[in-house]
């Protein structure tokens, strides 16, 4: 099993930032890749990003390219989403995710965080 806490998230103007944290646990060695879903009301799940365990490549979402980043501390066993530019169309729950599987992008992941609230203002 793989436990992952969430941290970050909350309220923002448009064109503020928030970053995104998240710290994984127990059987790690399993994972591939470690990412972020978000649902908004009302709309499907949608892949943000994500990046693997072994050689940290990255994969993201053309609607948040050139404003997120996704990146790891291996040390920490933790990934972060750093969000900038944020628009109102970005608000949903954000959720961590990791995944056993090579299948990239996916909505359907192993393991969930607990999830947490982005609200974007106009």
């Amino acid at each position: 099993q793989v436990q992952l806490v969430e941290s970050g998230g909350g309220w923002v103007q448009a064109g503020g930032a928030l970053r995104l944290s998240c710290a994984a646990s127990g059987c790690t060695v399993s994972v591939y890749a470690m990412g972020w879903i978000r649902q908004a009301p009302g709309k499907e799940r949608e892949f943000v990003a994500a990046i693997t365990w072994i050689g940290s490549a990255k994969y993201i979402t053309d609607s948040v390219k050139g404003r997120f980043t996704i990146s790891r501390d291996n040390a920490k066993n933790t990934v972060y989403l750093q969000m900038n530019s944020l628009r109102p169309e970005d608000t949903a729950v954000y959720y961590c995710e990791a995944h056993q599987s090579s299948l990239i992008p996916t909505t359907n992941p192993q393991y969930w965080g607990q999830g947490t609230q982005v609200t974007v203002s106009s």
